[in-house]
């Protein structure tokens, strides 16, 4: 997933390099990445991945040492967003935006809350952040379009261990298959993650934003009637779409009346966004590669 990269898990050691995976590919239409990536519903799936990553002290440490998220929230996501359609949809580009990210990372470093020293391309952080795009994605699906069955759950998977090659992701450093994943995510939910201060500010509904960049004069007017309910839903929808274990390993609330909204947001999710024309149903890269797919 798009973010500041940093685990301890599987595999420490010196940062991944181009001569430590084999093979990246990049992806092409059939592959379930190349549909699900450039989904606008993809948007709502965004966040509660990124608050994965962060409630991971180190992950949490660089991001609170070296990110903008505070003084440039609009652009930080978009360019993540970005990075993010490049992965799946610039084919050959796709390898070189892998590189790009990794020379990107290799200055982040610090100490974390823990007092423990990290690296943004130790193997294992590096690891975990991509990692987080599973659980995510599977959740995401039950609610805002249809639940894999276990072939495509298998299948997805498979896509994101060769995505994480494009990442420079050693093979070694991440589960070989889901009956290999749900260990170590349990262990990661269970001895590692906790509420961090970014944890805690990203899901602060109070926490100051400014208008999107770009935004015009009357969206600026009215940013202050606006922002409150939809850093409500922002907060809501994110703490829904995160894992249970991970939503009580944070202290975050969740009732019942709260899974019913969510359910019933997912409803007239899934049933609005398939109606709606292509060029609303797909973000702008994933619109241009699939009409050069059919060209």
């Amino acid at each position: 997933m798009a973010g500041d990269h940093a685990h301890t898990g599987p595999g420490t050691g010196p940062a991944p390099g181009p001569d430590t995976f084999s093979g990246p590919v990049p992806f092409a239409p059939g592959s379930l990445l190349w549909d699900i990536t450039g989904d606008v519903r993809i948007l709502l799936s965004l966040p509660p991945a990124l608050v994965l990553q962060v409630a991971h002290p180190a992950v949490g440490a660089g991001v609170d040492d070296h990110s903008v998220f505070r003084t440039d929230p609009w652009g930080r996501a978009e360019r993540s967003l970005n990075s993010l359609q490049l992965w799946v949809y610039g084919g050959e580009q796709a390898l070189e935006e892998g590189r790009r990210l990794r020379e990107l990372h290799r200055t982040i470093s610090g100490t974390d809350a823990r007092g423990r020293a990290y690296h943004a391309l130790t193997p294992a952080y590096y690891a975990w952040v991509h990692a987080t795009a599973y659980p995510v994605f599977l959740r995401a699906a039950q609610y805002l379009s249809h639940p894999f069955d276990e072939p495509d759950e298998r299948r997805l998977y498979d896509e994101l261990l060769r995505l994480g090659a494009i990442l420079g992701i050693r093979q070694r450093d991440m589960p070989r298959t889901p009956e290999e994943f749900w260990p170590y995510f349990d262990a990661m939910v269970g001895e590692e993650l906790e509420r961090t201060a970014v944890v805690a500010e990203l899901l602060d509904p109070r926490r100051p934003i400014p208008p999107p960049d770009g935004a015009g004069v009357l969206l600026r007017r009215l940013w202050p009637v606006l922002r409150p309910p939809l850093a409500r839903l922002h907060v809501f929808v994110t703490t829904g779409l995160l894992p249970p274990t991970v939503r009580d390993r944070l202290g975050l609330a969740w009732t019942a009346r709260d899974e019913r909204g969510l359910r019933r947001l997912g409803a007239v999710v899934r049933t609005v966004v398939p109606l709606l024309p292509e060029r609303l149903c797909y973000l702008p890269t994933a619109r241009a590669a699939r009409r050069a797919a059919r060209g």
